[in-house]
């Protein structure tokens, strides 16, 4: 059976939406009403590993609202612009059209490496971040270096390939050894597993989202890489939310540990020992909490 875009507008206590912005569609979920939270997933997830936080922040004054990335669920998927310049383009625009002018910003995976690299490709728009289960972009180029967190990544060469891992993604197998290897003790639940299955047999999410992780790679020698480097290079200013599973596999605890270099503004690091790669879910409730209270701290700036 075809698998559509719209079988990732999930019914819940949330507003399903699309909006426009830096040439293309998005689609995003909406709770709540007050200063704008907007939430990035990561790889191979969709707006949907948020559904704990859209609830929890709504309940607490908040406008929470999760978008698909480009080349994900409901949002388009072109078949160019995987590069974070562009990417971070999407996301300052997104904020724009649901009409503010400043967001905090609360990434994880894929999303936290957007999150990072916005106050410096969009200073404007960007009150503060959080970056969830992500080290700081270039901490993660440098890191890469070490041996243990090189083995971790591994993944991300075998992405390189052509046609294959694509098909191992829309297959489910793929997406299902990711979420199990990644995630800490007993995840992904029988729903989450065949919601993120499901998700990736949309018609080319399977690559558009692969696109990520070939654009980091091959950009590296590149001038488009070379770029990226230095836009990064001046410390973040704006206060940061860093928070990492103690179990998480794929970007080591000790790597993300190192990011704390590229902040020169207010940080606050949170890990939670018993979760893996996959926050959000793992641990809502504590997730939700420590953004909660994050997000209180930040009154004077947030509210």
């Amino acid at each position: 059976m075809t698998v559509d875009a719209s079988e990732v507008l999930v019914d819940g206590p949330w507003r399903h939406r699309f909006v426009a912005a830096n040439g293309a569609r998005f689609h995003v979920a909406e709770a709540g009403r007050g200063p704008l939270v907007l939430l990035l997933h990561g790889f191979p997830q969709f707006w949907w590993c948020w559904r704990h936080q859209l609830e929890a922040l709504a309940a607490d004054g908040y406008r929470a609202v999760a978008m698909d990335l480009r080349g994900y669920g409901a949002s388009d998927k072109p078949p160019r612009g995987y590069d974070t310049a562009t990417l971070a383009s999407d996301v300052a625009g997104v904020v724009r059209a649901l009409g503010e002018s400043r967001a905090v910003v609360v990434g994880h995976d894929w999303g936290a490496w957007l999150a990072w690299s916005l106050p410096a490709y969009a200073p404007r728009v960007i009150r503060a971040v959080a970056a969830l289960s992500m080290a700081h972009p270039l901490q993660m180029r440098t890191r890469s270096l070490h041996r243990r967190q090189r083995t971790a990544l591994g993944a991300v060469l075998a992405f390189q390939t052509p046609m294959i891992p694509e098909r191992r993604l829309a297959s489910g197998d793929a997406v299902e050894h990711i979420l199990r290897s990644w995630g800490g003790p007993g995840y992904p639940d029988a729903e989450c597993l065949n919601r993120y299955r499901r998700a990736m047999q949309v018609p080319f999410v399977a690559h558009t989202s692969l696109e990520y992780f070939r654009w980091a790679l091959r950009s590296v020698p590149r001038p488009d890489g070379r770029r990226f480097v230095e836009t990064l290079h001046t410390p973040v200013t704006v206060p940061v939310l860093r928070m990492h599973g103690g179990l998480d596999p794929y970007v080591l605890p000790e790597t993300a540990a190192t990011s704390r270099r590229w902040v020169a503004g207010p940080l606050r690091e949170e890990v939670l020992p018993s979760a893996g790669h996959f926050l959000p879910e793992e641990a809502p409730a504590a997730v939700s909490a420590v953004l909660v209270d994050w997000l209180a701290r930040l009154a004077p700036r947030v509210r």
